[in-house]
């Protein structure tokens, strides 16, 4: 019991670091180093953290014929998602990137009809439908000129949507191996994606690292060492005590904490005041997508309970 309250308050503390991660990010990219240049950063850190844990602790021998989906998750869960993630901050608010990663849920029912064959309930359906309508609505009638970007807010639903498709592809091989072992693959193929795209070697020319201030390294290692390898090693420790579901359930919380974490750090003066982007419209669009979330999960919770009354 007191490994599921652990886990419980792990998921809590990942998502408030992504929160905290979408505002202390824009004072570091693109003003000091360019999107593309700081996931070559991120990415080879992350890289060599897991590998350390990695051959320190698992050691676990992999199958050769899975190396390729290995790669692929690794294509688009760690290289597109992160360059699409950070290309897209740069350009719109905190606030739009915690509200639209809210649809990765939706985005990953509609991705396992087509390519698991997973059907979908009316009431799955429903929720894709006003969950869609939520999201839509946010990056086009409920833009803030000031704060936002509909091609950053693209860049954004694009990350989410990459993240998607891994959670999908990644579901045979994390049946099979430990999740460590599988993100550790991840991040070798992901960063071996990254290095092959030359803007990431361009920004990283450009950039004046003895010119940043201690604030900007303070903050360029909590993205890398926080807000990526701790966030990991939570989500993996929490699957091991709580159900996928339950761990997806807390995607609720990213806006409320960045709403709380723009108010906080404008407050500080940690951060840039983007208290302007938030408004009453985008707090309805996030409860639309709110809505057909919860309408999804509780349609994959029916489907468990009446399965597992089957099975007995």
């Amino acid at each position: 019991m007191n490994k599921v309250i652990l886990a419980h308050f792990a998921l809590f503390a990942l998502n408030a670091i992504y929160g905290a991660n979408h505002l202390l990010a824009k004072g570091v990219t693109p003003d000091y180093l360019g999107p593309n240049g700081f996931i070559l950063l991120r990415g080879g850190i992350t890289t060599v953290l897991f590998l350390i844990i990695f051959f320190g602790f698992i050691r676990e021998k992999v199958d050769k014929k899975d190396l390729p989906r290995l790669a692929i998750t690794g294509l688009f869960g760690v290289c597109l998602n992160q360059l699409f993630f950070f290309n897209g901050l740069a350009l719109t608010s905190p606030m739009n990137v915690g509200i639209i990663m809210t649809s990765t849920p939706i985005l990953v029912v509609i991705l396992s009809y087509f390519i698991l064959k997973e059907k979908i309930t009316k009431l799955k359906a429903l929720g894709v439908f006003v969950g869609a309508i939520g999201a839509i609505a946010l990056t086009t009638i409920g833009q803030e000129p000031e704060f936002d970007s509909p091609l950053g807010d693209l860049y954004i639903f694009i990350n989410a949507l990459s993240f998607g498709l891994y959670l999908v592809l990644v579901k045979p091989l994390m049946s099979k191996y430990k999740p460590l072992t599988v993100i550790t693959y991840n991040f070798i193929f992901g960063f071996i994606f990254i290095m092959m795209y030359p803007p990431v070697w361009t920004e990283v020319a450009v950039a004046e690292f003895n010119i940043f201030p201690i604030d900007v390294w303070l903050k360029t290692a909590y993205i890398i060492i926080g807000a990526t390898f701790f966030t990991y090693l939570l989500n993996t420790f929490a699957l091991k005590h709580v159900t996928p579901s339950v761990s997806g359930s807390y995607i609720y919380t990213q806006p409320v904490l960045v709403m709380f974490f723009t108010f906080l750090f404008a407050y500080i003066g940690w951060t840039e005041n983007f208290i302007g982007a938030i408004s009453l419209e985008k707090i309805l669009f996030m409860l639309m997508i709110f809505a057909g979330v919860f309408m999804i999960s509780r349609s994959s919770y029916r489907e468990r309970k009446l399965k597992m009354k089957n099975e007995k």
